[in-house]
């Protein structure tokens, strides 16, 4: 690893313009657990840390806060970690997707130290891209390693030109729950973008996955009142259930109505470069009567889209599977035996 300094600025503003005005030689660290892991790999090797905890004053309080704004959106601090999302005092039983993301990512000692912004900002955990020797596509080379490689852990939706899984455990139940990111531009004020937007995936640029510019600064996430009714549920699969990645996760946003699915919101993770919507899904359950036959037509459609590599192709079933337990959890519905 290479020499670096700490730098601590008392405001956001400081903190964008110092990271702006000469990146990526300094950039921003916030809980730092993937950028310490990437420059000890010797994938990056910035000389200055911009501490985002030394903000303070009213700035300070929002990124390390959560409150519920006057229209019902709950607001929660980019710096806020995964083990206070997962408190159950911190969410409303409506986005409990959420709540349980957090929960079973990682270990507990990351958990207390890693924040919500940077679980979302991340690099992917590709062991071609974190080998500092191969030049792949993510780093400006001409071609995905994992193509011809081993690629077990690869995208089977999405796929291509690079073949990542986006690394974010947050990112599949945000999507779910159409949360919007709100973000601090280099020159002051703030612009929001649905969740959805945040994320880039190969077939727009290959070198990054997301849409933050050099000194623009996460600040927190949005999350629409919940309609009267409304549902979440997470399920995830890993080789291991402590300290591993996941294989594949499902999230699902629901309301039954009238003994109707209504507002039906589902999303993939680490099944895709970007945490997956999937509209394929949503079209088979949005208006349907809720039962186990639909959600297996729902899980089989939701996997319609998948080009899985020959080594990958074992996660079309899983989160198929993982799909249908979801569901059943949300709709309150028991699986079948």
């Amino acid at each position: 690893m290479n020499r670096f300094s700490i730098v601590r600025l008392p405001t956001l503003a400081d903190v964008g313009a110092r990271v702006a005005e000469r990146s990526p030689q300094r950039v921003i660290r916030a809980g730092g657990i993937d950028l310490l892991d990437h420059m000890k790999e010797g994938l990056s090797a910035p000389d200055e840390l911009v501490e985002l905890h030394a903000v303070g004053g009213d700035e300070g309080r929002a990124l390390r806060g959560s409150e519920t704004e006057g229209d019902g959106r709950l607001r929660v601090g980019a710096l806020v970690t995964l083990a206070e999302l997962a408190e159950p005092e911190r969410l409303p039983p409506a986005f409990a997707a959420l709540g349980r993301a957090a929960e079973h990512a990682a270990t507990p000692g990351i958990r207390n130290a890693a924040t919500v912004g940077g679980n979302l900002l991340q690099r992917p955990r590709c062991w071609y891209y974190r080998h500092a020797d191969l030049v792949c596509l993510k780093k400006g080379g001409d071609m995905c390693y994992a193509q011809t490689g081993d690629h077990r852990y690869h995208a089977i939706l999405g796929g291509g030109p690079s073949f990542i899984v986006h690394p974010s455990s947050l990112g599949s139940p945000l999507v779910a729950l159409d949360a919007e990111v709100e973000i601090r531009p280099v020159k002051g004020g703030s612009r929001t973008l649905p969740i959805e937007e945040l994320f880039v995936g190969p077939r727009v640029d290959p070198t990054r996955e997301h849409d933050l510019a050099p000194g623009e600064i996460l600040l927190a996430l949005r999350l629409p009142a919940p309609a009267a009714g409304t549902r979440s549920a997470y399920a995830v699969a890993k080789e291991k259930q402590s300290q591993d990645w996941p294989l594949a996760e499902a999230s699902v946003r629901l309301r039954v109505e009238d003994g109707t699915l209504r507002d039906v919101r589902v999303a993939l993770g680490h099944v895709a470069p970007v945490p997956w919507r999937s509209r394929e899904a949503e079209a088979e359950l949005e208006g349907a009567a809720p039962s186990a036959e639909l959600f297996e037509r729902a899980a089989r459609a939701a996997t319609t889209p998948a080009k899985p590599l020959a080594g990958s192709a074992y996660k079309v079933p899983l989160v198929q599977g993982l799909l249908r337990e979801a569901l059943h959890h949300a709709a309150e519905i028991p699986l079948p035996e």
